[in-house]
């Protein structure tokens, strides 16, 4: 399969790029050729000008049932350190852009990796996500182990990669798994909601926020406090900063040109 075969890509809205995973005879498994074409996606958009926000869904009713095992279990330790997929998983992660995740089906083992690299993520009430490597004699290998505990604590992690658990999107949501559970059948609409929300938003604002929140999570408060307000120093040189406080005044709506 090519590229634009592996990776659908389609714009839904301005502003707004779709990006799906195209193996659905194997849900949407991660395969190297697959994880190469994804992070040549995400590269291509990094200086996209007029991107607003990415959508990262699969095809065929599953988000993506992990790495792909027949393709896993041919490779030695020697093999698996060569191929770097740390890079590949970077792409996704670097995006300057806001990314979210919807989550139908499946989203196990690399799968949930992938959807903890995005920003938000939607889910399915009955959508499965888990990181159940130890079943096969391997661990999450992708930030399973550091994203998960981040997210859900270092308890409920614990839990599900010790004992392969599985948990629904109701669940997800329970323990900050998941930023929103959408009606059944609708995951893809409500990501699309969300993503119309965050392109009529100041672009300046949006990358900051999303800049200051990822480089602020690991450091001390004092640091990511420092963090933060440089970044609204910064935001009250910029054009969009006059125009959105000018259109609130007289009761317009604001034109924003990410200035």
């Amino acid at each position: 399969m090519s590229a634009d075969d592996l990776i659908l890509s389609d714009r839904p809205a301005p502003g707004i790029v779709r990006l799906t995973l195209n193996r659905p005879d194997k849900r949407n498994a991660l395969d190297l050729t697959l994880r190469r074409h994804l992070a040549a996606r995400f590269a291509a958009l990094r200086d996209e000008d007029g991107l607003r926000c990415v959508i990262l869904r699969g095809a065929g009713g599953d988000f993506s049932a992990g790495a792909d095992v027949a393709d896993m279990a041919r490779i030695d330790a020697i093999e698996m350190y060569h191929r770097h997929t740390e890079r590949l998983w970077g792409a996704v992660a670097d995006c300057p852009v806001p990314v979210i995740a919807a989550v139908e089906g499946h989203a196990l083992g690399g799968g949930l990796e992938l959807a903890m690299h995005a920003d938000i993520i939607v889910v399915d009430p009955a959508s499965r996500l888990g990181q159940p490597e130890v079943r096969v004699g391997i661990m999450p290998g992708a930030g399973g182990t550091q994203r998960l505990m981040r997210a859900v604590g270092k308890f409920r992690a614990m839990l599900m990669c010790l004992t392969a658990e599985i948990v629904t999107g109701d669940e997800a949501l329970a323990m900050g798994l998941a930023s929103r559970v959408a009606p059944p059948g609708e995951v893809q609409a409500a990501a699309l909601e969300i993503a119309r929300t965050i392109a009529a938003m100041p672009p300046l604002a949006v990358a900051q926020i999303k800049e200051v929140m990822l480089a602020g999570a690991d450091v001390p408060l004092s640091t990511a406090l420092a963090l933060e307000r440089k970044a609204v120093q910064l935001l009250f040189a910029s054009r969009d900063k006059t125009e959105g406080m000018t259109a609130f005044l007289e009761k317009r709506a604001p034109r924003y040109e990410g200035r």
